[in-house]
């Protein structure tokens, strides 16, 4: 279960002391079942897959969680197709067409009707608590998607002050400055991915795959005002990504090096394989992160306090 995509909270030490009683917390919001008139509901199941109870895998400072959801697929034109033809109805046998207040109750009573027939998608979204440093990592690169978990976290632990990422330089500046100098921070490599923008509104963008970003090209759309607004990186030879100007990690993939070394000790169960898994990513993570820390200037939330 190697993460893909990652986006990046901080928190303050203070909650740290909260997550050892992670467990009991989450225990109150485990997820249930969608209810026949409900359109969704959200809670923790456990990481470890179904038939499972434990709602949390530690590796030394690191807390799996997995926020799950249930969600009843009612799509829009359905009801408004059920409310039209009600409303066709009415007006052939009554000579009328229903007035807005009217309408309303119809479609309420379409889709009270409607739910308990309407097919149920569920989801499922990991996320790991780093209690030393402070970090809430979650495998996603959607904004929205990662702030339902860290609300379902604030839920769960009555207090969850953590912050998105936010760095003291920019790192749309920093990334370009890195590609047109060609100096990058020790143990960074240019993959072979970027996004260009022209920072005035409306502006042209430039997008390349499989492309080599040192080429005259790429330096030419730089010497234009272009700047990098994601860009593929490798780390150390171990992990490759692309980083972008929001500080989101997409397309995290961990190279052979890290991955063969799961492949020599062969796991008796899901639930050793898991372990063992998360216990390597989050190491290699810890490194990943402690960099984009020194490189961006990220602080801890209270630290200056």
């Amino acid at each position: 279960m190697f993460f893909r995509n990652l986006t990046l909270f901080r928190f303050p030490a203070s909650v740290s002391r909260a997550l050892e009683s992670l467990d009991e917390d989450l225990a109150q919001q485990r997820l249930r079942e969608c209810g026949p008139l409900e359109l969704a509901t959200r809670g923790f199941v456990s990481p470890y897959g179904r038939n499972h109870d434990a709602l949390v895998h530690r590796s030394g400072a690191h807390a799996l969680v997995t926020v799950g959801s249930e969600e009843r697929l009612l799509p829009a034109v359905v009801v408004a197709e059920e409310l039209a033809a009600r409303i066709d109805a009415i007006n052939a046998k009554q000579g009328r067409r229903p007035g807005a207040r009217e309408r309303k109750r119809l479609k309420e009573e379409v889709i009270s009707e409607l739910l308990p027939r309407a097919f149920v998608r569920p989801s499922r979204l990991h996320a790991y608590l780093d209690g030393k440093d402070g970090w809430c990592v979650i495998d996603s690169a959607s904004r929205k998607a990662a702030e339902d978990v860290v609300s379902a976290l604030r839920d769960a632990l009555g207090r969850f002050p953590a912050t998105p990422m936010s760095s003291t330089e920019s790192p749309r500046t920093l990334m370009t400055r890195w590609l047109a100098d060609g100096r990058l921070p020790q143990g960074l490599t240019l993959g072979d991915e970027i996004e260009l923008r022209d920072p005035a509104e409306a502006g042209a963008v430039v997008r390349c795959r499989r492309q080599e970003l040192e080429s005259d090209e790429i330096r030419e759309h730089l010497k234009s005002g272009k700047q990098v607004f994601q860009l593929g990186l490798n780390f150390d030879e171990r992990i490759g990504f692309v980083l972008g100007e929001d500080l989101v990690v997409r397309k995290l993939r961990f190279f052979d090096v890290v991955t063969d070394t799961l492949d020599e000790d062969s796991a008796e169960s899901a639930e050793a394989e898991l372990a063992a898994t998360f216990a390597l990513m989050s190491l290699e993570l810890n490194r990943l992160l402690e960099h984009l820390q020194q490189w961006f200037g990220i602080p801890r939330p209270g630290e200056s306090d």
